[in-house]
């Protein structure tokens, strides 16, 4: 859901509250002099309030309703608008300068998403992507991308477009946001993936509901988000707070097989991995970590005596992976899948067995 923040009115011109003083002090025949006695302020701070240079503040406003009966909420409300005003005014003039940055953001991508809402002002397009990434200004949108986008350089072999992924995961964390989660329990989360294993069987309908719930039962925030063009991420694991992990999945592979491998391999980043760091999966990522965690996904699914059963055995036929699949409790296309994977069977075969899945309303 896009948010209404951006909706509110902001007018194009606001009349600076030294304006109705003025009149206010020619409706009484008031010289400036007499008001800046009263309040006790000088001749030059009350000019300089009319004229807008000097702002009117509490103590102030509360004067000049003791001097001319106007409430001291309505100076200062004026005041507080029309500074708005003015540091909105300052800050298009600053975007302005920026406006290249709409070049690297996806937004059109991200519009047609529904991340964020069509408009036809680029400065606000600008000003929309900034509010999406949680950020003040476009210097902090680079700094942030930079720290983060190093690790996707370090991991990527293949050309990844870092603002498409990191709106990708900015937008798994506004999910994760609205999930709310116990405290991060390790030993809760580790039964939970056992419960999770056991899921492997059912419908999308079924297991992605459940694994959500099961997940968030134990710390952890788990998200699906459809990925845009140029993210090629399968996941993502970091940590919003010391109490709460995020899980990210793109159902990029749109089969079971894909889904079962990259969430296992994600968990094991929650339970092996550093909590600081940020783990995003890529085509092609080499690095210790993330063969340990492919270790413990491949592990997980189809433990170590299981599987030399399933290479021993070297099954061919559709009927004999679901007679194996049924023997170690998964869901026959995790059997496919490995044996894909470690060449014991071509791509090509038997993917029937997978169930093929996409977003719609089961991934929500």
């Amino acid at each position: 859901m896009i948010s209404s923040t951006r909706n509110q009115y902001n007018p194009d011109f606001v009349t600076p509250p030294g304006d109705f003083l003025l009149e206010k002090l020619e409706e009484l025949g008031m010289s400036q002099t007499d008001l800046a006695e009263r309040i006790g302020r000088t001749k030059k701070t009350v000019n300089e309030i009319i004229k807008g240079k000097a702002p009117i503040l509490s103590e102030t406003a509360l004067q000049l309703e003791h001097v001319l009966a106007i409430p001291a909420r309505f100076w200062t409300n004026a005041e507080g608008q029309y500074r708005e005003f003015l540091a909105r005014a300052e800050e298009r003039a600053k975007l302005n300068a920026h406006l290249e940055l709409l070049d690297k953001i996806p937004i059109k991508k991200m519009v047609k998403m529904g991340w964020l809402p069509k408009r036809d002002d680029s400065i606000a397009n600008l000003q929309d992507a900034l509010n999406f990434f949680g950020v003040g200004s476009p210097e902090a949108l680079e700094q942030i991308g930079k720290a983060k986008c190093l690790a996707f350089r370090q991991s990527a072999v293949h050309r990844v477009d870092e603002h498409a992924l990191l709106a990708w995961i900015r937008k798994g964390e506004l999910e994760a946001q609205r999930q709310h989660c116990a405290p991060y329990d390790e030993k809760q989360f580790r039964q939970a993936l056992h419960e999770i294993r056991s899921l492997t069987r059912e419908s999308a309908s079924e297991f992605i509901p459940a694994m959500v719930r099961i997940c968030a039962a134990a710390g952890v925030a788990l998200v699906f988000v459809p990925e845009i063009p140029g993210v090629r991420a399968w996941g993502v694991t970091h940590w919003v707070s010391p109490e709460k992990a995020v899980i990210q999945l793109s159902l990029r592979g749109k089969t079971d097989d894909h889904l079962w491998f990259t969430f296992f391999h994600e968990a094991a980043h929650v339970l092996l991995h550093p909590k600081r760091d940020i783990f995003v999966e890529l085509d092609g990522t080499i690095d210790s970590r993330e063969e340990e965690a492919n270790r413990f996904a491949s592990d997980f699914l189809i433990p170590a005596p299981a599987w030399q059963l399933v290479a021993r055995t070297r099954p061919h036929s559709a009927g004999e992976i679901k007679l194996l699949a049924d023997r170690i409790g998964v869901a026959a296309g995790i059997i496919v899948g490995r044996l894909q994977r470690e060449k014991l069977l071509p791509w090509t075969h038997l993917n029937g067995l997978k169930q093929k899945l996409q977003f719609g309303f089961e991934c929500q």
